[in-house]
């Protein structure tokens, strides 16, 4: 075996070839100071992003670079990617991410000084430097009603605890909900900077979920083994986001994924009251959208109240 690095980034490709060779440039010129290694898991694309990566992957001894034959998804690429990684952290990271000046190196002196955390994620940013949303809190029933619901009232997730933080625009500079560091339940799984301990602690990723949703249950995981998870402004990286996923497919697998979560982690009486409150949000955001934006933009919001 290899000597282990100080870390690991895996990085998942699928017809995003620009934008994964982007971010990988970003990472190789922006980060110093540790050693490290790329290791990219192609997901059978079928937009030349093999070539692409197997051309950079020989100019650049730090890239290693798996093809898989089929689309893995989210969870099932990432197991490929730990199998090969070395480093004492590993970092799982969106192709369609951009990686701003020794971030990495900096967030790992973090880790370093901070034993108790397990995972860690920074600020994601749009591409005009507004904020994303990058974690929340476990979904339990209150958290779910609230996120289908009543959530965009002013104030809501100050109430209840968010699964799904809503950040609109602060009305006092600085104070909205990702402006300050804080322990989550769960951080986005486009960026999570995680110990190798809790990689081998938590085992692989669950490939049920095939994609959203997972980083929610890996993080819960995370946490059930004693773990603590944190969102760190002082550093950010821009996410395109939803670059190898077509419009809907988001929303409806994430209502999917937030069954599976149920099924495995609370007990069986709540899973009918969930679904209940997922039905009544998705009947809510049709007529919502119905009314407001045509029948067109409804139409997301039918295809899952049909799924749930």
């Amino acid at each position: 075996m290899e000597k282990k690095l100080d870390l690991s980034i895996i990085v998942l490709s699928y017809n995003t070839k620009d934008l994964t060779v982007a971010c990988l440039d970003s990472v190789i010129k922006n980060t110093s100071g540790i050693a490290y290694e790329i290791i990219v898991v192609d997901n059978n694309s079928a937009d030349g992003s093999g070539q692409a990566l197997k051309n950079l992957a020989e100019k650049q001894s730090k890239v290693k670079l798996v093809l898989s034959q089929e689309n893995l998804g989210y969870p099932g690429g990432n197991n490929e990617g730990i199998k090969r990684a070395h480093g004492r952290y590993i970092l799982f990271l969106n192709s369609d991410t951009k990686i701003g000046d020794n971030v990495l190196g900096e967030m790992l002196g973090w880790m370093d000084k901070h034993p108790k955390v397990g995972i860690a994620s920074c600020a994601l940013k749009n591409r005009d430097g507004s904020e994303q949303g990058t974690g929340g809190y476990f979904p339990t029933l209150p958290r779910v009603f609230s996120w289908m619901t009543i959530q965009d009232l002013p104030f809501v997730d100050s109430l209840i605890k968010p699964f799904h933080p809503v950040h609109h625009k602060a009305f006092v500079k600085g104070t909205s909900f990702y402006s300050q560091a804080k322990q989550l339940d769960w951080v986005i799984g486009a960026f999570m900077l995680t110990r190798r301990e809790v990689v081998e602690a938590v085992g692989p990723w669950d490939k049920e979920y095939f994609m959203y949703t997972e980083d929610v249950d890996y993080c819960y995981r995370a946490k059930k083994l004693g773990w603590q998870i944190w969102y760190l402004p002082n550093w950010s990286i821009i996410h395109y986001g939803g670059a190898s996923s077509p419009i809907g497919y988001p929303i409806i697998n994430e209502f999917k994924g937030v069954k599976l979560f149920y099924k495995k982690h609370y007990p069986g009486w709540q899973f009918p009251i969930l679904r209940f409150i997922l039905k009544v949000g998705a009947l809510g955001r049709i007529l919502l959208f119905g009314i407001l934006e045509g029948r067109k933009a409804a139409e997301t919001y039918v295809q899952a109240f049909r799924t749930i």
